[in-house]
């Protein structure tokens, strides 16, 4: 009976190592990120804005501006812009880079390494050398600029509504390329290579087996991709508020997360600033159920 007993303590030991860990991981996300997010919802409905002294439920009267509001709708209109410009950049350069760096040439692995090295820059180090590549005065954009013909003066890249918005793309898109291409590269790796052999014995060319070989074995890879810089892209706030701040002018870079910073904690109408980020949650959840339905068509389509 007592050796029973003690396998029993020592079985129940065992089995409950697993819940406690988990237990530990729903306790963190439900302290860190689901009450934050049930507070900001229930801030959506009230009038909390900084001197105020009383805090009232407004229904849904926040929502209503929400809708009525043209800053709003630019800031949303240029987040997409923003988005659609760095998920293509971002996905297309890290898979040409993949594709030609999964080739065996002399040097390869320290081109591997040379381009992940953006990708573990920090964001703030980055921005201070692209502020003084873009310095109008003494920076080394205008050198190149100046060898266009047409162009005889220093540009003013961050203050130009013209410019600001390309530079802020392509230094998301230098800053994110770099993670897709490692995931990309793993992808192509794991790609039997009988597969390929077997192309090339039914006279494949390399055309038609990136085609039909390549990019199908891939395609979940590059949706898990496009989801990823997507969500990297929407909440992405260091770069673009340290690069323009939103400006220079009009709004022009002032995607949805920094209209949220700006609502929030410069005019300080919290309330609405907390709607912002609901609407913004509901734009994120919507890409995520988009990507789920696509992969899940997709594997259908592959068991058929």
């Amino acid at each position: 009976m007592e050796e029973r007993a003690r396998q029993r303590r020592g079985w129940n030991r065992h089995h409950s190592l697993p819940y406690a860990l988990v237990l530990l991981i729903v306790a963190y996300l439900g302290v860190f990120i689901l009450f934050p997010i049930a507070q900001q919802f229930l801030t959506s409905f009230s009038n909390n804005v900084v001197g105020v002294d009383k805090v009232t439920w407004v229904g849904l009267r926040n929502y209503e501006r929400l809708f009525e509001d043209e800053d709003f709708w630019f800031a949303v209109q240029v987040t997409f812009t923003y988005m659609a410009f760095v998920v293509v950049g971002a996905v297309s350069l890290g898979l040409l880079a993949a594709l030609l760096l999964n080739r065996k040439f002399r040097g390869r692995n320290l081109a591997r390494s040379a381009i992940a090295v953006p990708w573990a820059f920090p964001e703030i180090s980055a921005v201070l050398v692209f502020l003084w590549m873009c310095n109008p005065t003494f920076g080394v954009m205008n050198v190149f600029a100046r060898l266009i013909p047409g162009i005889e003066n220093n540009l003013n890249w961050l203050s130009d509504p013209k410019l600001a918005m390309p530079l802020v793309i392509a230094l998301s898109i230098w800053k994110a390329f770099p993670f897709t291409f490692l995931v990309i590269l793993a992808a192509l790796q794991a790609i039997p290579r009988e597969t390929y052999e077997a192309a090339e014995v039914d006279g494949a060319n390399p055309l038609q087996v990136l085609r039909h070989i390549t990019i199908p074995e891939i395609t979940p890879t590059l949706l898990l991709m496009a989801v990823l810089m997507s969500i990297f892209s929407f909440k992405q706030f260091t770069l673009i508020w340290l690069t323009t701040g939103g400006g220079p002018y009009g709004g022009i870079t002032e995607t949805l997360v920094l209209r949220i910073y700006q609502t929030a904690f410069r005019f300080f109408d919290l309330a609405y600033g907390a709607t912002l980020g609901v609407s913004g949650f509901v734009i994120v959840l919507g890409l995520t159920l988009l990507f789920v339905y696509a992969q899940q068509r997709q594997d259908r389509a592959r068991r058929r």
